[in-house]
């Protein structure tokens, strides 16, 4: 019997805290991951997982003997990607969360000139701010923004979105312009996730609570509603692009700009990431690799 049998199983199993959950990764049965594990155990003669009809957890040898094969597991999947990854063909389907409009403006189409290399590949995004469980959603990975809970997923920057704040010249002439932060509370404000805003001087923070007429987590909407002149709106750089290009919106408070959040890659686990989503997602890093300095 081969000493290495069920080793890739345990290691999925420890990882998905479950036997149905490690089945659906490797693509097998449950009865079949239960069974190799079973037997590893016996070979051990010790015990690696404490089962219940509720839940599964690591032992505290299991534990040990996971950390020794977690490098081993992972050492050996990248070792055969490095082999096969510049002659394959990708295939089947790749499946990404995103949600606004960075997604939708930028990452879209850099997946879809990662798409045109590889025929057989099909992709599909699903636009929505939820979140979502990697495995029962079939997700590969998702798009995200801000800062990130610790969720336990693996989190790759993608690049850093820092603030401006917009009107249009028609609610200038009307209303004037602020010169502080402060002055924002005599103004009509247009508001997306929440009504603080944070800016930055000589490396304070001034956070300042806002309200006015229109409020919507639509940043199309967002930017819309600013250029009619219902407001000031201050959110990332990028999603401000056309506007400043065009002259539709006017850059104002520009010494008190905060560096904002970033954008995120977000997934599971390295080790069950399928090729096409590895290379997709290493795709997406180079990509954007020179984002920052393209958009101060």
């Amino acid at each position: 019997m081969n000493s290495f049998d069920g080793i890739i199983e345990f290691v999925a199993v420890a990882e998905s805290h479950g036997f149905s959950s490690a089945a659906k990764q490797l693509g097998c049965s449950t009865s079949h991951v239960s069974r190799q594990v079973s037997r590893l155990e016996e070979r051990l003669g010790v015990a690696l997982l404490a089962r219940s009809t509720r839940q599964v957890n690591v032992t505290d040898a299991g534990q040990l003997y996971y950390q020794q094969c977690r490098g081993l597991v992972n050492g050996l999947q990248q070792a055969s990607e490095s082999v096969n990854t510049q002659q394959i063909t990708l295939s089947g389907t790749l499946r990404v969360s995103a949600a606004g409009a960075f997604a939708e403006e930028h990452v879209a189409p850099a997946l879809m000139a990662f798409a045109k290399s590889y025929p057989d590949l099909t992709i599909e995004m699903d636009f929505n701010s939820r979140m979502v469980n990697f495995i029962e959603d079939g997700i590969d990975f998702a798009i995200r923004y801000g800062a990130l809970k610790d969720s336990g997923l693996v989190a790759r920057k993608l690049v850093d979105r820092p603030m401006a704040a917009v009107a249009s010249q028609d609610y200038l002439a009307r209303y004037g312009e602020p010169t502080h932060p402060s002055q924002l509370k005599q103004h009509s404000c247009i508001i997306a996730n929440n009504d603080h805003w944070l800016f930055e001087k000589d490396g304070n923070t001034i956070n300042t609570r806002v309200h006015g007429r229109w409020k919507s987590n639509n940043s199309n909407a967002v930017i819309s509603a600013c250029e009619e002149g219902l407001g000031i709106a201050y959110m990332p750089k990028s999603s401000l692009a056309k506007g400043l290009d065009s002259g539709s919106l006017i850059p104002i408070l520009q010494d008190f700009w905060g560096k904002g959040n970033s954008s995120w890659i977000v997934y599971q686990n390295q080790r069950f990431l399928p090729v096409r989503a590895r290379l997709a997602i290493d795709y997406l890093i180079h990509y954007f690799s020179d984002w920052d300095s393209l958009h101060k």
